[in-house]
């Protein structure tokens, strides 16, 4: 009984911050570590593995602390070639790219690193489960509270309903471009009700409190003017604006976008414990994975693409100018979103790191021993533990065996408009990241963008003889951007850049009402 228990706040409390590790008791967190183990041994077993090699440690003082070292980062240089097919064929033209070489890195990529969509997925059916005409500052929008829920006929005993919250300005001609954004979905501003109403709810709530309490008469009677219910402010639109930049949300809105916030852990959670729950846990009926199973970030990327079903049902939206954004883990499944979901049109990657943009062949910060371990390998397809493998039947791998990198990820979204974003270190967005490592991705990847018609960052695609620019240089004259900020670990401080940036690739341009 305790352990269903246990099990259930895997999936229920993950849902904030991506992470349940804050709401619970050391029994609780232990409970969800010993669950998750169990499931990454289960995957070492099926592996043949007896031994993994540990992640790099973030503590400069560890006897295995990460390398920041660049003499030693790249110890196999060599990136897979993207426009050379797995028979040695160089890739020409599009439609080599196309019907020959996009595949066999798609298929690379679903069995080795963010594993495959089983072809048994149940239906969503979204539901618009509230509808609120709100203020953003100065911006009226139109607030739909969205829930899809998956059909779980064929095995009641998980439930997984989608959450997400769409955001529309209305003083704006549409139907308007859209960033799925994943994150935790909430009213930006929810509508207060009129003076009348609120008198109506106070006159309610005090006669259903002296019901259940006859003695709070004497109070009330004692403050006749006290109202326990209160209205809320509403929105100020003389308050000057704040210094710097606005919120991500609020620069999309004042540009004619709207937004939806997409719960990750709503869709799968954040955590190895709860592989055999969520999406991915209903779909193998409370089974362990198989090898080639999909893992989170690929499970986060159907369910933004579930998202996109919706919004192509909604007449407030322009379908064809749906984009995904995220930073960190959140940048790496919008990355996954992006290449292998041809419907999205753009992308915003902000600081991605390993998993994402940054390279698996790279040893600089976090290693791929990090996304192999029982803290992040639900990530990842369970083939991806033997690539941090020390002892197994097939002997011991390192991110240099794999057939595919980073680089033919971001290839994957091409010709469409992709965004790699990155801060600063010396303002928290740490070289754990490896930003290097990303914007040498990013330089391999623009010769498919150019092999397809598109703009790449505009220096030539020699990743070991291209330097980083400094940070806030623009790169964004292409399909293919790349911008550092001076910023932390988000992409806010890029947000006036990409939506400039998007409005030309897109051939947006907002119409007020």
């Amino acid at each position: 009984m305790r352990t269903a228990y246990y099990l259930a706040l895997i999936f229920a409390l993950t849902s904030y911050c991506g992470n349940a590790q804050f709401f619970l008791t050391q029994e609780e967190r232990d409970s969800i570590y010993q669950h998750g183990k169990a499931n990454h041994e289960n995957m070492m077993a099926q592996l043949g593995i007896t031994e993994m090699r540990p992640g790099a440690s973030g503590d400069p003082t560890s006897p295995n602390s990460a390398n920041y070292d660049e003499s030693i980062a790249n110890p196999c240089p060599e990136l897979p070639e993207v426009l050379v097919t797995n028979k040695g064929k160089k890739v020409k033209n599009a439609k080599d790219w196309w019907d020959e070489r996009r595949p066999e890195i798609v298929e690379d990529f679903e069995r080795e690193v963010y594993g495959r969509l089983p072809e048994n997925i149940p239906d969503v059916t979204w539901t618009v489960k509230v509808e609120d005409k709100e203020f953003v500052r100065r911006t009226p929008v139109v607030v739909k509270q969205l829930v899809g829920h998956v059909d779980n006929s064929s095995y009641p005993a998980i439930n997984v309903d989608i959450n997400a919250m769409l955001v529309v300005p209305a003083n704006v001609e549409g139907p308007v471009p859209v960033l799925i954004m994943f994150g935790r979905p909430s009213f930006p501003a929810p509508a207060q009700p009129s003076q009348e109403d609120m008198e109506s709810l106070n006159t309610s709530f005090k006669e259903l409190m002296i019901k259940h309490d006859p003695k709070l008469k004497a109070i009330f009677d004692k403050y006749p003017a006290y109202s326990p219910i209160t209205r809320l402010p509403g929105p100020n639109f003389w308050e000057p604006l704040p210094e710097g930049d606005l919120p991500s949300t609020e620069q999309l809105l004042n540009a004619g976008w709207g937004y939806v916030t997409l719960e990750p852990a709503s869709i799968q959670a954040d955590n190895s414990a709860g592989l055999t729950h969520g999406i991915i846990g209903l779909v193998n009926k409370g089974q362990p994975r198989k090898p080639d199973d999909w893992g989170s970030l690929r499970a986060w990327a159907w369910g933004a693409a579930r998202t996109l079903d919706y919004l192509e049902t909604d007449p407030l939206v322009d379908a064809t100018k749906v984009g995904i954004e995220g930073v960190s883990r959140y940048g790496k499944a919008a990355l996954v979103t992006l290449a292998f979901e041809k419907r999205f049109a753009i992308g915003l990657i902000g600081s991605s790191g390993k998993g994402g943009a940054t390279l698996h062949r790279r040893i600089f910060g976090e290693a791929v021993e990090n996304l192999t371990g029982v803290g992040e390998s639900h990530w990842m397809a369970g083939n991806y533990l033997k690539y941090g493998a020390a002892k197994a039947s097939f002997g011991s791998k390192t991110g240099c065996d794999l057939p595919v990198d980073s680089h033919e990820l971001i290839a994957l979204c091409a010709p469409r408009p992709t965004f790699i974003s990155y801060g600063i270190p010396e303002q928290g967005d740490a070289h754990w990241l490896d930003q290097k490592g990303s914007y040498m991705a990013t330089i391999a990847a623009g010769e498919v963008f150019k092999l397809l018609g598109a703009k790449d960052l505009g220096v030539s695609n020699d990743y070991l003889k291209e330097e980083m620019p400094p940070y806030n240089t623009d790169m964004l004259d292409g399909e293919l951007a790349w911008r550092q900020h001076d910023g932390g670990h988000t992409d806010w401080p890029n947000m006036k850049y990409f939506i400039p940036w998007a409005n030309t690739l897109l051939n947006y341009q907002k119409t007020s009402r």
